[in-house]
């Protein structure tokens, strides 16, 4: 199936949104680490990517904690394992590399759980920003350690902000 495109605005500066029939297979910000050739995605369109827009939005107003949108991330069987542990960290959570290669069954795993979180194609949506080294510090992120901060930042005030209206 043909890929197709659309730029949408975000306080991170322009993200890339990529899809494949009814799915999103990409979203990637401006100099994205390991992000497609331009020539790979396909023709710029708008129609088709309303949910998509509105639920990042809703994002980064704080007022989304999930994004409920088909998705088409290729990647190998590994790869797939990880990031579907990616969409089990809660909102405003943290994992380390280490503890995602414990799930997966073998704490040795956790460099390749990295090259896996690194190659994911759909940032935010697949909240690879919210693993962490083991010390919580924050390392590598395809799209920048300070996007990364921003994002985990926006989750935790957003997080607080909730927990205080109740």
């Amino acid at each position: 199936m043909a890929s197709r495109h659309t730029v949408v605005d975000s306080p991170l500066g322009a993200l890339t949104l990529v899809a494949e029939g009814d799915a999103l297979s990409g979203v990637y910000f401006e100099g994205h680490r390991r992000g497609p050739s331009p020539d790979s995605l396909g023709p710029r369109e708008e129609a088709g990517f309303e949910d998509a827009r509105a639920q990042l939005e809703q994002y980064f107003e704080g007022r989304l904690r999930h994004f409920d949108l088909p998705l088409a991330p290729r990647g190998d069987s590994f790869q797939q394992r990880v990031w579907k542990l990616l969409e089990q960290i809660p909102y405003a959570e943290t994992r380390s590399y280490g503890d995602l290669a414990r799930e997966l069954g073998d704490p040795a795993l956790a460099q390749a759980v990295g090259a896996a979180n690194g190659r994911n194609p759909l940032s935010i949506i697949v909240p690879c920003h919210r693993v962490v080294a083991a010390d919580g510090s924050l390392t590598g992120y395809a799209g920048g350690l300070e996007r990364k901060r921003h994002l985990l930042d926006l989750e935790e005030s957003a997080a607080g902000t909730a927990s205080r209206l109740f």
